[in-house]
């Protein structure tokens, strides 16, 4: 499924003029050797432009349509008309003179293949140039003083032959196609098409996802005699005739060299497309599923809107959006030299973007940061902000977004790993509390009931874990009204021309609080009420007394309402979809200080 989908992706590409051909690739291009008609390298002309990166301008390489690129994880192959410093002038840094020999004679016995019948100056320049360049001379050589060191780090480069680059010259194309199609191997049935083709042994390498190696790496690969059957090597185990594999890496390196549309989920490089190739449909996915900004040339609300219509199976014909498109979202992780599908998922574009905006209301909550919670945001909730590794839980990621996209249950890994953080941190942020009431929507519990899953503080919920969460959140408010904080010291303010006297004196009458009622006892409050709240009950009866009368009353109030709700006896003990009941009630009662008062 997933090598049919991007071989449909890339016949959609080709017939828009947007991919190579096969046999052709878009390759980075640093430098091209400027030959005159007898072959002699008159120049080196650098190929880089300048690319505003954030605030720096950076210089990046030409991208150019240059056959495709051979498979060489090791042993020596050469590119036709392209290649590093070690193949085009047998020299580079790596301090094996002797390979790099070998590697000028291999890239020169393969234009000799393929030039030696055509009649071109072109070619015939590229051949005498083989037949006269001494790599043993090549530092030497006055042309390449000023980019030598640029020249053998390893970038790639190109002929030009009197301003006409190699590559151009439609007798050299025409040669490189038939070499390409005429390649021998063993006819088979090809398990992507359908039709007879000859099977690729060796799949051409995908370049560009996050963790795996620069140089590609293999989505379908068989590397050890454990993996094989029936005395068949490499790629025969899964026959792929040689255009499909062709097709789905050029698709998919297409989709990885375009960055705006690449997304990271942890160790997972997410790209997605819709049948077609057109580009509206990834920018809205981009919009609901990743947080990507929203373009100048379209409103926020006109997109909102879009999302809105297409999950109630409506048009967006502003836009150019059919709910029915196929839709398909690949995510691929590393795993050494080779490729691992985190997660393929298809639908109808009308049917994710249903299941989107589902998942959004769920996440909907008071005090939010986001219009819609990108993906990334919500799986950032479950990391340890202090850790040196910040990606989250890669199994749980993939779990995480597959439940998003097809509508399923949220993994219970999601909703562990965030009440593991909220424990350890003692701190309730706003993407953590609607992961909370996302996940008891999505994954219903008697004992964290609808009545307490609302965006905002629910006054009327008589769910007792609720109203013990609110509870601590008024103590918590009258220790912090009782002992406020100082905002800035004398010292803040008057170090230099000041002593430490009245530094002293001014702690020892505003001593304010190191830590709060929450720091100490939040973990145990939620788990064991029975143990804790009597010593929280003693100790607001004594931050009370520090406050002026019309607060005090105040609060006396608040605390009496919540109270009337509770039994005198407090619960033993909470388990946890209870817990998280108790969670959202400090939360929303929380969050009600900040909630804008109506107009009377």
């Amino acid at each position: 499924m997933t090598l049919q989908a991007l071989t449909k992706l890339y016949e959609d590409l080709a017939h828009q003029g947007k991919i190579s051909q096969p046999g052709w690739n878009t390759v980075k291009i640093s430098y091209a050797l400027c030959l005159d008609k007898s072959g002699a390298l008159e120049y080196v002309v650098p190929l880089l432009n300048e690319v505003q990166v954030g605030k720096k301008t950076q210089l990046r390489p030409t991208l150019m349509e240059l056959p495709s690129p051979v498979s060489r994880q090791s042993g020596i192959r050469s590119n036709f008309l392209w290649d590093n410093s070690g193949y085009l002038l047998g020299i580079d840094e790596k301090g094996k003179p002797e390979r790099s020999l070998d590697c000028f004679r291999a890239c020169a016995e393969l234009h000799h293949k393929l030039l030696d019948s055509i009649d071109s100056p072109v070619a015939n320049a590229i051949l005498l140039f083989f037949d006269t360049w001494q790599p043993e001379k090549a530092q030497e050589n006055p042309v390449l003083s000023d980019c030598l060191k640029d020249l053998i780090k390893g970038v790639n480069i190109v002929f030009r032959v009197c301003g006409i680059f190699a590559q151009e010259d439609a007798k050299i194309r025409s040669a490189w196609d038939a070499n390409y199609s005429s390649v021998q191997g063993q006819l088979t049935q090809c398990l992507v098409t359908g039709n007879t083709d000859i099977a690729e042994p060796v799949h051409p390498a995908v370049k560009g996802v996050a963790g795996a190696q620069s140089s590609g790496a293999a989505l379908v690969s068989f590397n050890a005699s454990a993996f094989c059957s029936y005395g068949k090597e490499q790629s025969l185990n899964a026959p792929v005739g040689k255009y499909a594999a062709y097709a789905y890496t050029t698709a998919l390196n297409y989709l990885l060299s375009d960055r705006e549309n690449v997304h990271i989920i942890g160790d997972t490089t997410v790209v997605c497309w819709a049948q077609g190739a057109e580009p509206q449909y990834n920018l809205l996915a981009g919009l609901s599923l990743f947080g990507d900004s929203v373009p100048d040339s379209i409103s926020a609300d006109a997109l909102y809107a879009a999302i809105n219509n297409l999950a109630n199976g409506l048009p967006c014909e502003e836009l150019r959006l059919d709910p029915g498109r196929p839709f398909y979202i690949l995510g691929l992780a590393p795993n050494a030299a080779r490729l691992s599908v985190r997660f393929f998922h298809r639908s109808s574009f009308g049917e994710l973007m249903r299941n989107v905006n589902e998942h959004h209301k769920r996440m909907d909550i008071a005090g939010k940061r986001y219009p819609l919670t990108p993906l990334w945001a919500l799986l950032k909730e479950t990391v340890n902000t202090k850790s040196n590794d910040k990606s989250p839980n890669p199994v749980m990621a993939g779990a995480a977004a597959r439940s998003i996209f097809s509508g399923t249950a949220y993994p219970a890994s999601l909703l562990e790993a965030t009440m593991l953080r909220i424990r350890a941190e003692r701190d309730i942020t706003p993407g953590r509390a609607a992961i909370l009431k996302a996940y008891y929507l999505k994954n219903p519990s008697n004992l964290c009931p609808k009545e307490v899953l609302t965006v905002s503080l629910n006054k009327n919920s008589t769910n007792i874990p609720y109203t013990l969460g609110r509870l601590f959140a008024i103590y918590e408010a009258v220790q912090e009204a009782a002992n406020p904080r100082i905002n800035a010291t004398i010292k803040d303010k008057y170090f230099n021309s000041a002593s430490a006297t009245y530094e002293a004196v001014q702690e020892a009458e505003n001593p304010g609080i190191n830590a709060t009622i929450k720091d100490k006892y939040f973990n145990s409050a939620s788990a064991t009420p029975a143990t804790i709240f009597p010593i929280l009950d003693n100790l607001c009866q004594k931050h009370l007394r520090k406050l002026d009368t019309g607060l005090r009353i105040s609060y006396d109030r608040r605390i009496g309402e919540i109270k009337d709700i509770l039994s005198e006896a407090y619960p033993t003990r909470l388990s946890l979809p209870e817990q998280g009941s108790f969670n959202l009630g400090y939360y929303h009662q929380k969050q009600s200080r900040y909630a804008k008062k109506e107009d009377k």
